[in-house]
């Protein structure tokens, strides 16, 4: 797995290699002890964005952060429910130190059982297309044909962890996957049977009242995500929302997301008690991550005002990095279609820009970190920095910068 170095080992190995050989800093919370982990740094379970996309977290991240000593999470949610066990088993294979699967569990989707599917298991998106209403229908044709763009060719799979949750759910059990995350939505209803598995279970929040509602549901862990946050995110400030989450879960550990990438946000999100971090943007822009070359330059050269909270990816408040397709939509007059409507729109619309190399129009999930993020990197690099800036904020900088006494 990987790319080859000069010695013959593959990346990930030659990082494992140069970890081991040295002195490991020391950085624990109670979030360690309850996934066997060495440090308290998860990477998010980031899907594709888009209908015909590669996750944005292959086994490849997962088992990268994993071995470093934090915990990967496979993001499942664009996986038919067979790709999801044969890429859980195949993390198996390269790694027996723990981690996670994240699939979304939007409460109707979930109430209305999974999706029955008879004869085809694949079939083109331009086909349908044709069944949105006609002014979303007639505006994407109109945008075709002014720009001159190319037809539309990828494919919808049916029978993903989005439209058979309870499938996806039953997976994770039986392969014993050891941490089991609700990337949207509440995963209270599957605790019980997770847990006489064995599974520990994390549900992400935007606020107080479902971070309160999660806990209070049986999971095991909370993640509290701010509104910098890329992809789907609410409302609230990461700072705000971070300590006030922690009260209101209490006492379910509650994890930190948005905004952090780098040891000082590690430090931050530590420092208001919360037990470990949730990192999305800072590993999609890694070297092991399933995002496509021109998705992790957007990220390089985004500064901090370059993300936008929108609704044109999904139908969902969801932050994604600023590009001329948001200016099309603010134009268009349109209103957003329900989640998951609109991303079969929105899957169409970006792959014509993608096919016809306008890149000015294609931008992926990001959070307002991205001004921080100046080199792709090795998943396993990202986390050690990560690791050794924050005990040095902790142990050293700290003392050396701030006088306190009781």
């Amino acid at each position: 797995m990987g790319k080859s170095t000069a010695t013959g080992f593959s990346l990930m190995e030659t990082h494992k290699i140069k970890w081991n050989n040295m002195k490991r800093p020391v950085l624990r919370t109670k979030l360690c002890d309850l996934l066997g982990i060495e440090y308290p740094i998860l990477s998010a379970g980031m899907g594709p964005s888009l209908v015909g996309e590669r996750t944005s977290a292959p086994a490849e991240l997962v088992v990268a952060v994993s071995e470093a000593g934090g915990l990967g999470v496979l993001g499942a949610a664009g996986y038919t429910i067979d790709e999801m066990r044969e890429a859980i088993r195949e993390i198996k294979k390269q790694t027996d130190k723990p981690f996670g699967v994240d699939i979304l569990l939007p409460s109707q989707t979930v109430a209305n059982g999974d999706l029955v599917i008879e004869g085809a298991h694949e079939i083109p998106l331009r086909e349908v297309l044709k069944t949105l209403p006609e002014a979303h229908y007639n505006w994407m044709m109109k945008i075709k044909e002014e720009m001159r763009l190319p037809d539309i060719d990828v494919m919808i799979k049916l029978g993903t962890s989005l439209t058979r949750p309870h499938a996806a759910i039953k997976v994770c059990i039986e392969e014993k996957v050891p941490l089991f995350c609700s990337g949207l939505g509440n995963p209270g209803f599957m605790v019980a049977d997770a847990h006489a598995a064995g599974m520990k279970v994390l549900g992400i929040s935007g606020n107080t009242r479902n971070a309160r509602r999660i806990a209070q549901s049986g999971a095991d862990l909370v993640v509290a995500q701010g509104h910098e946050g890329g992809g789907h995110t609410g409302r609230i400030g990461s700072m705000a929302l971070w300590p006030q989450a922690v009260d209101a879960a209490a006492p379910t550990p509650v994890l930190a997301a948005g905004g952090i990438g780098d040891g000082r946000g590690v430090a931050a999100a530590l420092a208001v008690g919360c037990v470990g971090v949730w990192v999305g943007t800072r590993f999609l822009a890694s070297v092991e991550s399933g995002a496509l070359e021109i998705q992790k330059e957007a990220i390089l050269k985004a500064t901090d005002e370059d993300t936008r909270r929108t609704y044109i990816y999904t139908g969902k408040t969801s932050r994604a990095t600023y590009n001329r397709f948001h200016d099309l939509w603010e134009t268009s007059g349109l209103d957003p279609l329900p989640f998951p409507t609109q991303i079969l729109l929105a899957s169409g619309i970006v792959e014509m820009f993608t096919k016809a190399n306008k890149a000015q129009y294609v931008g992926p999930f990001a959070g307002q970190i991205s001004g921080l993020i100046k080199e792709v990197k090795p998943a396993a690099e990202i986390l050690m920095d990560m690791v050794t800036q924050a005990v040095d904020i902790l142990t050293t900088t700290l003392m050396e910068n701030v006088v306190a006494k009781t």
